[in-house]
């Protein structure tokens, strides 16, 4: 531009026209330059305000999601009962295996499942005062992938048993477990359609 601008102005006024002229383009120039970089900074100060505020807006509804949880599981707790890190809540609706499963993953639990007999223990004492008169109701154990193995209803191996005498005896027929109060909390096989009532379990985080 100003290459071009120079020789009509030297064709009038000379030198020191052409001169000025160069010197109010060059400014021009920078000054356009200057304001590009200028706007560039500012959206990038934009975007990143952006970007934090969108950081601290998700780690408060992770805050918020945690205290529902929280909130949730201190009223199950106090409607069931608490052994060490677990809840316990029975529930006096008769369902089939998968169905009872459903129930408890929909309020945030699982199924319950005696780790050691300590909680084989807890769980009769509360099976007894919430679900007066049953003699059993679900563990979430089964062994309908492979039969013989049984695992939880995540599909982990169990490794405390606690089986009946001549348990499991069902063999491809029954394939879900159940928790006998006649029998001292000892284990028993059946089909997983049969309908039971249950108890479900929620763990309380650490």
């Amino acid at each position: 531009v100003a290459r071009q601008a120079c020789p009509r102005a030297m064709a009038k006024n000379g030198f020191v026209v052409c001169i000025l002229v160069i010197t109010l383009l060059l400014d021009q120039t920078t000054s356009h330059t200057s304001r590009l970089k200028a706007r560039k900074h500012s959206k990038r100060r934009v975007k990143e305000k952006d970007g934090d505020l969108k950081t601290q807006i998700e780690k408060l509804w992770r805050e918020v999601n945690a205290l529902k949880e929280i909130q949730a599981l201190q009223t199950v707790c106090l409607r069931g009962t608490k052994v060490q890190k677990k809840c316990y809540l029975a529930s006096e609706a008769l369902k089939q295996f998968h169905e009872a499963n459903e129930d408890c993953i929909s309020k945030g639990g699982i199924l319950v499942i005696p780790r050691n007999s300590d909680e084989i223990n807890a769980l009769r004492d509360y099976g007894k005062r919430s679900l007066p008169g049953v003699n059993d109701f679900w563990l979430g154990i089964n062994d309908m992938v492979t039969e013989g193995k049984f695992v939880d209803v995540n599909g982990a191996a169990i490794s405390f048993l606690n089986w009946d005498r001549a348990q499991p005896d069902g063999g491809k027929r029954e394939n879900c477990v159940l928790f006998s109060q006649s029998a001292q909390g000892k284990w028993s096989d059946e089909a997983c359609r049969s309908s039971k009532r249950y108890i479900c379990e929620f763990s309380i985080p650490s």
